[in-house]
């Protein structure tokens, strides 16, 4: 009988192909194609929701299964095996029939400042006041606010290389872009990046700089190559971050932060989390420090840090989001409709 050959799918940028064609390369350095009974690895690459709305701000567009629905569709019908995935597009919840089979060893999770090429800045606080700070992410421009009211933020989307000749583009309005670390070094560009910004100033998103893998609840060959990959003190850290956020009911566009410090040997994790108004104004911020022993210890520190920030504040912060994210999508919609209106006119 011929080994099988799984399939591993993601996104078609090149960010997201470079993840999967790594995940590929390992697994087949643990199970080489030269032997008869190896299993057999292909990759396939589909542009997403996400992919296909360039125009719009993540903030209106809704949840994390921008990246991942049709993904999900693709690897339900078995026309694909395993999803590879940046594990902070993945959303808390997934659909029936789909489970994460692997999280896989976490590249440093912080934020970074990267300049306009040309310019001698070497952190946030030497930008210029005014300047125009480019990011995709409502948490970042919250947490930011904070501390840089100065700065003014402006939505900057595509991948890595079109964002960065946006900014790097002479009449281009960004002085500085916020990008994660992980996904530059990933992407062979770290000589870009001007500086970390660690927490307290950021507090990076839920399992930021982790890759993982979906498959099918039901398909046991591929959950145990997903066993061989999994990493597990990052497995920890990035389920209870998941777990917070689950109770926090937050979508990718939703400020909330989070830093997490895991000592397996010593069986502690130190879990901090926050939740930042649009402007800036409101912050609410709580640290868990408590011994595990299991994943499912993990995950229940996350769940009791949800629980104390929506009692401590986080909760009506999150309430004026949602409200705030409810207008401007009608607002959104009465304006193209009026735009329909004068067309037909």
């Amino acid at each position: 009988m011929a080994p099988r050959t799984f399939i591993l799918a993601s996104r078609a940028s090149q960010l997201a192909q470079i993840q999967t064609n790594s995940v590929t390369a390992e697994l087949e350095a643990k199970f080489p194609p030269e032997a008869e009974t190896s299993p057999r690895f292909a990759t396939s690459f589909m542009t997403t929701a996400g992919d296909r709305n360039q125009s719009q701000a993540l903030y209106l567009l809704g949840g994390k299964a921008l990246w991942t629905k049709d993904l999900e569709v693709a690897l339900k019908e078995g026309k694909v095996d395993m999803l590879v995935h940046s594990l902070k597009d993945v959303p808390t919840t997934l659909p029936d029939g789909c489970m994460l089979g692997a999280i896989l060893e976490r590249e440093d999770p912080v934020d970074s400042l990267v300049v306009k090429a040309g310019k001698d800045w070497k952190s946030l606080e030497e930008l210029p006041a005014g300047s125009v700070v480019g990011t995709s992410s409502v948490r970042r421009v919250a947490q930011l606010r904070r501390n840089f009211p100065q700065f003014k933020f402006l939505d900057v989307r595509g991948n890595l290389n079109t964002r960065l000749a946006k900014l790097d583009a002479p009449d281009g309005p960004y002085a500085a872009l916020i990008l994660a670390r992980s996904g530059m070094v990933r992407n062979g560009m770290g000589d870009r990046l001007t500086a970390d910004i660690p927490p307290p100033t950021l507090f990076h998103a839920v399992s930021q700089g982790a890759l993982a893998i979906e498959i099918r609840s039901d398909d046991d060959a591929a959950l145990e190559l997903c066993k061989i990959l999994t990493h597990r003190k990052t497995q920890w850290s990035c389920v209870a971050e998941r777990a917070c956020l689950r109770v926090l009911e937050g979508g990718c566009s939703v400020p909330v932060g989070v830093s997490t410090h895991l000592d397996l040997d010593g069986g502690e994790l130190e879990l901090t989390g926050c939740v930042t108004s649009l402007d800036g104004a409101k912050h609410v911020q709580h640290t868990l420090k408590e011994k595990v022993g299991s994943v499912e210890d993990a995950e229940a520190v996350g769940v009791r840090l949800a629980k104390i920030l929506i009692e401590t504040g986080a909760g009506a912060i999150l309430s004026d989001i949602n409200k705030d994210r409810e207008q401007r999508i009608v607002d959104a919609e009465a304006a193209e409709a009026g735009k329909e209106t004068v067309v037909e006119a």
